[in-house]
């Protein structure tokens, strides 16, 4: 999925392998892109596992401005949070230790690939089951 803000963007739905990066996309959030294709947005499904090049950066308002913290994984599992809510961000990433960030809050430029999508269920146990686990919060 992309979220809502990417709505207006050129978007195209992401494959093993991919090769992407983070981008500010201009619509008040970020997403991924290609890295070959920086103004389509990839998205993702929930469940989708990718890893990052380095240590990921993430935003972080400070007591003088603004900075950056480091999450110290490079694996994550992307997530759909707040869905209830509308007009909110709800594209989000999931650590190994369970840390929850919001793909818009990483820094701009960091680069992954696309590991593995979800198993696509084959019979309705397995889709609620999917549901279930994609869904946070």
């Amino acid at each position: 999925m992309c979220d809502y803000s990417l709505s207006n963007v050129a978007s195209r739905p992401a494959k093993v392998g991919d090769k992407l990066v983070t981008r500010d996309f201009g619509t008040g959030t970020r997403g991924f892109a290609a890295r070959d294709n920086v103004r389509t947005a990839v998205c993702l499904l929930s469940g989708t596992e990718i890893a990052f090049t380095n240590r990921v950066a993430v935003g972080a308002l400070k007591l003088f401005g603004r900075g950056a913290t480091g999450i110290d994984h490079k694996t994550a599992i992307f997530r759909q949070v707040n869905k209830p809510t509308l007009r909110v961000h709800h594209d989000a990433l999931e650590f190994p230790d369970g840390q929850i960030v919001l793909l818009t809050n990483l820094l701009e430029g960091q680069q992954a690939t696309v590991l593995q999508l979800p198993a696509h269920p084959t019979n309705a146990a397995e889709r609620e089951a999917q549901q279930r686990a994609a869904y946070v919060g």
